[in-house]
């Protein structure tokens, strides 16, 4: 129908686009044909929103939003074009104006954060041989392994720029809280959460990386936010 919306998934730190590689199967599976995957540059929050205000712009339709990780502070600050209906946050930052990824959790910090280690170039990396515990403890080690030899780095610094606009003040929101997320602290989600006036929020025994281990569940909160806000 005309007004089925495309789909947009936004990653986060430590991973690409492809981190969304079970939800993509998933939501092909129960028939979505309009689905994007950004691959964000993670070199500052503007560089980032305005790439993902890129993709979104090239969809023409309504879109539903879905972030990751720091990709919730992406979709927080490129989420407020006319044309998002819908905001998903999967184990994600949701800022407020003036807050940034970093600040949050330096306010509640996660079980992992002394896993991260900055290199010379300025890159923010999860130890390797600490990836699997921090990011990913529920998958199999192989698929962990590979998550961590291909993480994708982001400049240190973005993990403290600030969101200048907040969309989901303005955008129905779905959250996904993962209970037993070691990168950001699940009382922090919940914070969030509970903080965007959610019209669902959703707990997984799940590690930060839900979108790869519960794609089936996170797949459902996004089908019920392209449901309740068609067009």
């Amino acid at each position: 129908m005309a007004d089925k919306p495309t789909i947009v998934l936004v990653h986060g730190f430590w991973g690409g686009a492809a981190h969304w590689a079970n939800v993509i199967v998933e939501l092909n599976k129960r028939g979505h044909d309009r689905i994007r995957a950004v691959e964000n540059p993670l070199t500052s929050l503007a560089d980032d929103a305005e790439r993902t205000r890129k993709m979104i712009k090239q969809v023409d339709g309504p879109v539903v939003l879905v972030g990751h990780s720091y990709g919730g502070a992406v979709i927080t600050e490129a989420g407020d074009l006319p044309n998002v209906t819908a905001l998903v946050y999967v184990a994600a930052f949701a800022p407020a104006e003036g807050e940034s990824p970093g600040g949050l959790s330096q306010e509640v910090p996660p079980a992992a954060i002394e896993n991260l280690a900055p290199d010379s170039d300025g890159y923010l990396w999860i130890r390797q041989d600490k990836f699997h515990e921090s990011f990913a403890q529920d998958l199999a080690p192989d698929e962990a392994f590979v998550m961590a030899v291909t993480q994708k780095a982001p400049l240190a610094s973005a993990f403290g720029d600030n969101v200048t606009a907040a969309a989901w003040r303005n955008k129905p929101v779905w959250y996904q809280v993962s209970t037993e997320d070691r990168m950001i602290h699940p009382d922090n989600e919940r914070r969030m959460a509970r903080r965007t006036n959610a019209r669902r929020i959703v707990e997984l025994d799940a590690s930060h990386a839900s979108l790869a281990s519960r794609a089936e569940e996170v797949v459902d909160l996004i089908e019920e936010a392209v449901r309740e806000t068609a067009g």
